[in-house]
């Protein structure tokens, strides 16, 4: 398969290139043009049937598996133009793809195909004592607006859930992946077109760079919703910025507390999986907070560990009193307690009671995800009952904050607002809703 990166497409067809220096309207006129073919596209999938879109979305990951030596030949490119760009380690493990995560990838699109169906499903329903018989049944957004950073496998993922879900997107991948997303991008679409789905369904305007990007978050009317997925800055500038509705992805500042009753030997795996088993990832902990009747038998042991598994650790005067001789803890400052890392980097601090970890964690958490490590019930419920994030894991790894682990099969974005959606983002957050009502010549009195 191959992808051109000359120009733009000028006919209507999927563009794959950055134009040479366009003006801001010929930008907005080209986007909308994307925008107008995507809503069209998804009046077609809206009544597409489960059969079909499971079809598609198990030939879609076929695709991706014979084209595997494609897409990690672009990804290459990537690859090398971020490591000379200085991208951060973290930051290129997202990016990286090999046969090997394609498998995955694709996996996750059969996983999808074999979930339930949403369109359609009722909510609630009855019949009203004057006869009317109504139905709040779950129907698609339409069009969703993907905009996200150095991250080719939420390409799939986007499409995977949009398809089963009866949504088209349009997405806007960064300038890192861009390469990999191009060829993704037309993979996808030939086998879309393969299957007699509109090509439509799934397109990009990374070929308009970051004024693409803009004109994507002021589609309104065209674009149902947007997600934005990345980092803060990129996060805070669509949400800020855009005119479509969003539904705010948040970075994951996220704490592990080991309460004073922690069994060490439950404690330690679950913070070494929640630090080191992939730190580019924003169910990564990023603070270890431990009480302080807990610190003289947890700490030492813990600090060894991290440090063994490389793991640079920023911890409080408490932490470097419990470090072993050989074990370096960087003295932290505010920075650390706000810093989501993306890397081998930790906070640490001793708190002396669990009234203080919380404190710490409504002042420095993102609202994404945090865990409690204890057997201590009632300390178990008042974290679940106080934290005020997403997701709470009790005595449990954060990396468990997961649209595949929570079973709800690949996930668009973790959800950190309050508002239609919160948490790990499945099929059912990409439906709205709509009232059906049946009558026999009513008529309001």
């Amino acid at each position: 398969m191959t992808t051109s990166l000359d120009a733009p497409a000028t006919d209507g067809a999927q563009p794959s290139a950055v134009p040479a220096a366009p003006s801001a309207d010929d930008v907005t006129a080209q986007v909308l043009a994307v925008a107008r073919r995507a809503k069209e596209a998804s009046r077609a999938l809206a009544v597409a049937t489960r059969g079909a879109k499971d079809a598609a979305l198990h030939a879609l990951a076929d695709a991706l598996v014979a084209h595997a030596d494609a897409i990690v030949a672009a990804n290459a490119e990537d690859l090398d133009r971020g490591r000379a760009d200085g991208i951060s380690d973290g930051l290129l493990d997202r990016l990286a793809l090999t046969p090997a995560r394609i498998e995955a990838i694709a996996g996750a699109l059969r996983e999808v195909a074999a979930l339930p169906d949403p369109v359609g499903e009722v909510v609630r329903g009855s019949t009203l004592p004057n006869g009317l018989r109504m139905r709040q049944v779950r129907v698609p957004m339409g069009v969703v607006g993907m905009i996200y950073e150095a991250r080719p496998n939420v390409t799939v993922d986007a499409v995977g859930l949009t398809l089963k879900s009866g949504n088209a997107v349009v997405l806007r991948g960064g300038s890192a992946a861009a390469r990999s997303n191009a060829v993704i991008v037309d993979v996808l679409r030939a086998a879309l077109e393969a299957q007699g789905l509109p090509a439509d369904l799934v397109q990009s305007v990374d070929a308009w760079g970051r004024a693409g990007g803009v004109a994507l978050m002021h589609a309104r009317g065209l674009v149902d919703v947007l997600v934005p997925r990345g980092g803060a800055g990129l996060i805070q500038t669509v949400v800020r910025e855009a005119t479509v509705p969003v539904i705010e992805t948040g970075v994951g500042n996220v704490h592990v507390y080991v309460d004073a009753t922690a069994d060490p030997a439950v404690a330690l795996p679950i913070l070494l999986n929640a630090k080191t088993q992939r730190v580019g990832v924003c169910n990564a902990a990023e603070t270890l907070l431990v009480h302080r009747d807990a610190a003289d038998a947890f700490l030492p042991s813990a600090l060894t560990a991290l440090a063994e598994a490389g793991v640079t650790l920023h911890g409080d005067a408490a932490t470097a009193e419990a470090a072993p001789a050989g074990v370096e803890v960087v003295p932290a400052t505010d920075e650390d307690w706000a810093t989501e890392y993306l890397s081998l980097d930790l906070a640490v601090r001793v708190v002396d009671d669990l009234d203080a970890a919380l404190e710490h964690i409504r002042t420095w958490s993102s609202g994404h995800t945090e865990a409690i490590v204890t057997r201590d019930l009632a300390a178990s419920e008042r974290f679940v009952a106080e934290v005020d994030s997403a997701a709470v894991m009790v005595n449990a790894s954060t990396r468990f904050t997961d649209g595949g682990q929570l079973g709800l099969g690949a996930e668009i974005g973790i959800s950190t607002q309050k508002l239609h959606a919160r948490g790990p983002m499945g099929l059912g957050e990409l439906t709205t809703t709509k009232w059906v009502v049946h009558g026999d010549g009513h008529v309001r009195p």
